[in-house]
C-alpha cells in the first residue's frame, strides 16, 4: 500500500501543492523544458505503458517511448479495453498511483467534429483521453470503470488534418456568437488536459501550431495545470486557454494533484502575454454552506490581484455540478470525503444520459438560484467578468 506523504492524512487522499508559479518561471532558452524537472515528475512518472502495436510504431509513439527507456510495455488490441486497468475492481484504491505511473497509447480511429455552441462552436476529435489529475468529479472516467490515466493519441497528423479541414470547410464566421465574435472555436481538449499531456509529447505543441495558421479559428481547453512549457508555443492569439478556478478549499478537498487555484489564477498575466487568449471557467459550483462567502472571496481574489490588460480580455462560463452514479461508487473506495458535498440526493435530480448512464444534477429550481446569486457576487466583486454562458 502507498504511504501517504509527510503532513497527509492517513485514509485521504494525496492533494500535492505541486509548485508555485514562481519556482517554475520559463528558463533561459538552452535550460531543460519543465516537463523534464523533477515537479512534473511528481505529477507523471510513467513506470508502465499499454499500448496498440500501431501507436508503438508512429512517429508520435516512437517520441513519446524515446522519452520512457525501460519503461515496460504491454501490447494491447485496443486501448478501450485493458482488463487489468478498466475491468478490475481492484484498482479503486489504487486509483491516484494508477494516473501517475500508468500511460495508454492508442490510435483514434473515428475523426469526428460535433457541434457544441457553449463552451466552443465545435467539439475537435482530442489528441488524448483521460488525465493525470484526478479531480473527484470528472465526467471522464464514467465510462473507463476503474482506472483512468491518460491515454495519448499518437495519429496526430491525422487529427491534426481533419480539423483543418473541418476548419476550411466552415468559411468565414457570418455572425458573433457566445462563443466568439469573430472566429470559430474548436475545444481540443473535451476528454483530457492538454497543459499535462504536454508533459509526456507534442500534441498539444501541434494543434496550437495548426490554429497558429488558422485566421478563421482558435483552438481552446480548460485546465487546471500551470505548465510553463506552453509559453514558448506563439499561438499569436489563435488558442484560448480556460483556467478552471473553485474556492480553494473546494479545490482541496476536491482537485487532487492539480496546480493550486492561486497559481492558476497568478499565471493568467504570462499566458496572455504569451499569445493566448486567457478566460475562466468558474466549474464546478458545488453548493454547500458557506459556498457564496467562498466564492465571493474567490472572485474579489480575481479583481484584486489581475492586472488590467488580462481583465480586459477575459470572459468566464459558469458550470454547475454534474455528478455521476457509476463514479460516486468508485470514489467511495478511494475518497469517501469528496463524496460527502459531491452526492447531495436532497438537493439533486437523476437524469439517463444518451449513453446510459446515470447522472445526477442539482434540481432545477436550486439550480436557478445558484446561477441568479453567482451572477450578483460576479456584478458586486469582478463586474469587469462576462460571463460567456452558465450552464
Amino acid at each position: 500500500m502507498d504511504q501517504p506523504p509527510t503532513g497527509a492524512v492517513r485514509g485521504e487522499p494525496e492533494q500535492q501543492a505541486l509548485f508555485g508559479w514562481s519556482d517554475i518561471a520559463p528558463e533561459p532558452d538552452g535550460h531543460p523544458a519543465f516537463r523534464d524537472s523533477p515537479e512534473a515528475r511528481r505529477m507523471l512518472d510513467v513506470r508502465e505503458v499499454y499500448a496498440e502495436p500501431a501507436a508503438l510504431d508512429s512517429p508520435r509513439g516512437r517520441q513519446i517511448m524515446d522519452r520512457l527507456p525501460g519503461t515496460r510495455v504491454t501490447e494491447v488490441a485496443s486501448h478501450w479495453r485493458i482488463p487489468s486497468l478498466h475491468g478490475n475492481d481492484g484498482n479503486i484504491s489504487r486509483w491516484v498511483r494508477i494516473k501517475t505511473d500508468t500511460l495508454v497509447l492508442g490510435v483514434k480511429h473515428t475523426l469526428r467534429t460535433r457541434p457544441n455552441g457553449r463552451s466552443a462552436d465545435w467539439i475537435a476529435p482530442g489528441p488524448s483521453n483521460g488525465c493525470a489529475m484526478a479531480c473527484a468529479y470528472c465526467y471522464v472516467p464514467r465510462r473507463k470503470g476503474y482506472a483512468n490515466p491518460i491515454t495519448l493519441f499518437t495519429n496526430i497528423e491525422a487529427i491534426v488534418a481533419h480539423v483543418r479541414r473541418h476548419v476550411r470547410a466552415q468559411g468565414p464566421k457570418a455572425e458573433p456568437n457566445q462563443c466568439d465574435p469573430r472566429a470559430w472555436v474548436y475545444d481540443i481538449g473535451e476528454n483530457g488536459d492538454c497543459s499535462v499531456d504536454a508533459l509526456v509529447c507534442d500534441n498539444t505543441a501541434d494543434l496550437v501550431a495548426a490554429f497558429r495558421d488558422l485566421p478563421t479559428a482558435k483552438a481552446s481547453f480548460a485546465t487546471k495545470f500551470v505548465n510553463p512549457d506552453l509559453l514558448t508555443l506563439d499561438p499569436q492569439g489563435r488558442t484560448r486557454v480556460r483556467f478552471s478556478v473553485m474556492p480553494p478549499d473546494d479545490a482541496r478537498l476536491l482537485d487532487i494533484r492539480t496546480s493550486p487555484v492561486a497559481e492558476r489564477i497568478a499565471a493568467a498575466a504570462d499566458f496572455l502575454d504569451a499569445g493566448y487568449e486567457v478566460h475562466f471557467n468558474l466549474s464546478p459550483i458545488i453548493l454547500r454552506p458557506g459556498w457564496q462567502r467562498d466564492w465571493a472571496d474567490l472572485l474579489t481574489h480575481l479583481d484584486d490581484v489581475l492586472p488590467a490588460r488580462v481583465k480586459q480580455q477575459a470572459a468566464a462560463e459558469i458550470i454547475m455540478l454534474t455528478h455521476n452514479q457509476s463514479l460516486h461508487e468508485v470514489n467511495l473506495g478511494w475518497h469517501p470525503r469528496a463524496e460527502e458535498v459531491l452526492w447531495q440526493p436532497a438537493a439533486q435530480e437523476t437524469k439517463r444520459s444518451q449513453n446510459g448512464a446515470l447522472n445526477v444534477r442539482y434540481s432545477l429550481d436550486i439550480k436557478r438560484q445558484a446561477l441568479t446569486h453567482i451572477g450578483q457576487l460576479i456584478a458586486t466583486h469582478s463586474p469587469w467578468l462576462r460571463v460567456r454562458y452558465a450552464f
